[in-house]
């Protein structure tokens, strides 16, 4: 895990790099990489490459970057983990490849120079990285097909800047930062900022599962060699084209999850585990421990919680136990919470309405020494754990007749937003226009504000424009399209939104505040082609059946626990200080909202 940054000045008009821009941007991303630092800059002056690095694997000097082919001719800066990098190395060996280091950094170099562009398609894991290219004067950016790591960009034409944080863009003070309707607006529809938008026009997000090739003198290219959607349409055709026994099902759900979970146990430190008494991290800390032996796992707990449904604790305590786990919890209070807000704020990349409970995980596992960390995120969204699941095709399959009549859902929304507004969730009065789609269905689930509110909490011009650039609708039935089954629907758009835009996000967000890795097992490309094809069965597996992939059986008390979720308690804490209580009397998360929103535009 790590921080990357580049500036190249690809078009002969562009001006030169600047050596303080490439340098405040990396030393912006100091926490991301805390153990060392590099630079390499062309003798040209066209293009610099720069890194902070936590090193993971392979902890000695020859695992630095920017990292070089013993020629020169590639050089590369990586941030993530290659969970097949030591199955492609012996591959590349064999073809007659020579290293220096046991890294995963170097095996791109190596595979870039064996299979060109195509090399992407070879990575299992969650990276993004730039790769120079020397014969061909051409940068390759990538990101991982899940999103799991970050990488922005900004390119005016003649430059092309990126970074793992956009607030790292921010320090360099070479880039657009003029406001992004899409990007403000987009953030009080969802909560988190739906990509590729930033809040600024001139920073973008490179979509996972996307290539961006940039050349001297030419026009960059953009390429999507992985989509989640194709691999589900994939997984649902093969799933149909097989029928699967039960036995047969559980014994290759077991099999995929235990592959998933070894790999992901790869590195030169000690790696542990994130434990709620949820399903997906007592699973995913089973089959850790199975497969590593005695793991240390964190808990947190919550004053408030305590003794009550929500308390995560005990049951914590029973799995570790049970699966010889070393047990750490921590409790958080209103005052910690109070304390590290200014911290939590600026660590926030961009503005989320989650990611807190996160944060203090995180910090807790950066106090006891670790600097990798396994969490049970993906689990709801592969194996529909979410009342989503239920709610969006019922809701769809209800209201299906309401599409052939959209000026009756209008006008109802426009007569009725203002009394819901006062008496209930202003969401009801959405109902017939935007509940009879699987696409509306999934906004109404899931969006902070409705579109008929962002005039309230933006400029009314700012508002509609960023509405309009968004098309949500559009992207969001883009998301199941050529999908048949509720499920996959349904775990397309967890997957590809809720998942990728927030939870990821956050998750990176929040384990680089405090230098630590956030693996996340159950989010993996091999995992999904495994699994999804039995999730287009009659019968497909479920989050129970997970639960019994252990060797060891779960505890009983886990296995009956129903779907509670991991709450925090920010807004009963937003009422208890006084400066923020107005913020606390609005719905939901709406007060954390604009609190997190002033504080990233500094708009009032």
């Amino acid at each position: 895990m790590c921080g990357i940054a580049g500036i190249f000045a690809y078009n002969d008009s562009a001006s030169p790099v600047v050596p303080e821009e490439i340098l405040k941007i990396r030393e912006a991303m100091r926490p991301r990489g805390p153990d060392g630092a590099g630079l390499w800059a062309a003798a040209d002056g066209r293009l610099a490459l720069a890194h902070r690095r936590l090193s993971i694997i392979d902890l000695s000097e020859a695992g630095a970057q920017p990292m070089a082919t013993a020629d020169g001719a590639l050089r590369v800066v990586f941030n993530g983990e290659i969970y097949n990098f030591r199955e492609l190395r012996r591959e590349l060996e064999g073809q007659g490849h020579r290293f220096r280091s046991s890294s995963d950094t170097e095996v791109l170099l190596h595979l870039y120079r064996q299979h060109g562009r195509g090399m992407v398609s070879r990575l299992r894991g969650m990276y993004a990285f730039a790769l120079w290219d020397e014969a061909g004067k051409s940068c390759l950016l990538a990101r991982d097909p899940f999103g799991i790591k970050p990488l922005y960009y900004a390119d005016d034409g003649g430059t092309l800047r990126f970074a793992s944080q956009v607030k790292a863009l921010l320090a360099g003070g070479g880039c657009d930062t003029a406001p992004s309707p899409a990007g403000q607006a987009g953030f009080f529809l969802w909560g988190c900022l739906p990509e590729p938008y930033t809040l600024y026009r001139g920073i973008r997000s490179l979509e996972p599962g996307a290539s961006l090739v940039v050349a001297a003198k030419g026009r960059p290219k953009l390429n999507q060699f992985c989509s989640i959607t194709e691999e589900l349409r994939q997984a649902e055709a093969a799933g149909e084209r097989r029928p699967g026994e039960a036995g047969e099902v559980k014994a290759r759900l077991r099999e995929a999850l235990t592959d998933s979970v070894s790999h992901h146990l790869i590195a030169d430190v000690p790696v542990g585990l994130f434990l709620s008494s949820g399903l997906d991290s007592a699973t995913v800390t089973a089959l850790a421990c199975q497969a590593g032996g005695r793991m240390q796992a964190v808990t947190l707990g919550f004053q408030e919680f305590k003794g009550a449904v929500a308390d995560e604790t005990l049951l914590a305590g029973k799995i570790a136990r049970r699966y010889g786990a070393e047990h750490r919890c921590q409790w958080i209070t209103r005052e910690d919470f109070q304390r590290d807000l200014p911290r939590i704020l600026h660590a926030m990349d961009q503005p989320s309405t989650d990611g807190v409970n996160t944060y203090f995980v995180a910090k807790a596992a950066a106090a006891a020494g670790l600097k990798v960390a396994l969490s049970g995120l993906g689990g709801d969204e592969l194996l529909g754990g979410y009342p989503s699941f239920r709610e969006i095709p019922r809701l769809a399959g209800v209201l299906a007749w309401a599409e052939k009549f959209p000026r009756l859902g209008r006008a109802c929304r426009i007569i009725s937003a203002p009394l819901m507004q006062h008496l209930t969730s202003p969401k009801y009065a959405g109902l017939l226009e935007y509940g009879g789609t699987y696409a509306g269905a999934y906004l109404l689930r899931r969006s902070l504000f409705m579109p008929w509110e962002l005039p309230e909490v933006l400029d009314p011009d700012l508002a509609r424009e960023g509405w309009r650039e968004l098309q949500t609708l559009v992207r969001l039935e883009e998301t199941v399209r050529g999908l048949k089954g509720s499920q996959l629907r349904v775990s397309a758009l967890e997957l590809a939104w809720y998942m990728r835009h927030q939870l990821l996000r956050d998750a990176d967000w929040a384990g680089m505040a405090h230098s630590l890795e956030i693996r996340v097992p159950l989010v993996d490309l091999e995992l999904l082609r495994r699994v999804a094809p039995l999730l287009a069965l009659k019968a497909p597996p479920t989050k129970q059946d997970m639960a019994r992939t252990p060797d060891q059986p779960m505890p009983v008390e886990v296995l009956n626990r129903g779907k509670t979720g991991f709450s925090i308690p920010v807004s009963r804490w937003l009422a208890e200080a006084e400066d923020h209580q107005e913020l606390s009397r609005q719905r939901g998360l709406r007060g954390w909202a604009q609190l997190v929103y002033r504080h990233h535009t500094g708009v009032a």
